[in-house]
């Protein structure tokens, strides 16, 4: 067990904290949590369940991370957290962990920024360098995708999916899926494009770009079906790899998606 670990803490001895990591004043720690170097736990955290977290994560005071979901149905079954490496987690966040409903897994990656007061709920599965402004919430089994930013006090229904590069406009309510690289916003959440700006800080060509405005105009601006407008993306524009993550993500769309 790490020497890092101050005085007030409780620790439990079945859990598993590597060397360097560092546990400041007043924080829980229970049995099954494994906690891997490099990370610190700041002060007055509480984790408990089957969690583990990856390295070089830094974790501000009163989050609370794997305790059980909020659904009614779950009788303390054996489901867990999982959080990869170079993690951000502010201020009074909360991660629960997942449920029997799902795959019994809220699963995080890695270098990602939440802001104070986020809410993960079970079952999600988020994955990297994602950004959630200050009181975004994610109902269960939410889906978010790499490099997607999430603006402060949006709410995300349950079983919803956000799409890899997305932007979500602060103070939106998002029940639907949004595809790929788009911009949405509102108090019932639609597209206004391509999120231009934010793919242009990612390195994202300008013909891509236009690529893409071409992809939404098809989608969302004719008068096509949805299966219609995906023939004409195959058929008429070149099969990038953006293209194909958007035909793929559309196809997998069990809620619908956001237009």
């Amino acid at each position: 067990m790490s020497s890092n670990i101050h005085h007030s803490s409780v620790v439990s001895p079945n859990a598993i904290i590597y060397d360097d990591v560092f546990v400041g004043p007043f924080c829980i720690i229970e049995k099954g949590v494994t906690i891997k170097k490099g990370t610190k736990l700041l002060s007055n955290v509480v984790i408990e369940g089957n969690t583990e977290i990856g390295e070089s994560c830094t974790i501000y005071p009163f989050t609370s991370i794997g305790l059980p979901p909020q659904d009614l149905k779950y009788r303390n079954e054996n489901t867990g957290v999982r959080i990869g490496n170079n993690n951000i987690i502010r201020e009074n966040i909360t991660i629960h962990r997942g449920s029997i409903k799902g795959d019994g897994l809220t699963e995080i990656g890695d270098s990602n920024f939440f802001m104070a007061y986020v809410h993960i709920a079970h079952d999600c599965k988020v994955g990297s360098s994602i950004v959630m402004a200050n009181a975004a919430t994610l109902g269960g089994h939410v889906v978010v995708e790499d490099f997607a930013v999430i603006g402060g006090l949006v709410a995300i229904h349950q079983f919803a999916r956000i799409g890899a590069y997305c932007m979500i406009g602060g103070f939106s309510g998002v029940a639907l899926d949004v595809i790929p690289y788009m911009m949405a916003s509102g108090e019932r959440a639609r597209l206004y494009g391509p999120n231009s700006i934010g793919l242009k800080r990612h390195g994202f060509s300008d013909e891509k770009i236009q690529l893409l405005k071409k992809v939404y105009k098809i989608i969302f601006r004719e008068k096509n079906t949805l299966h219609k407008a995906i023939d004409r993306i195959q058929q008429e524009l070149p099969q990038t790899e953006e293209i194909k993550n958007i035909i793929n993500f559309i196809q997998k769309s069990e809620r619908g998606i956001c237009r």
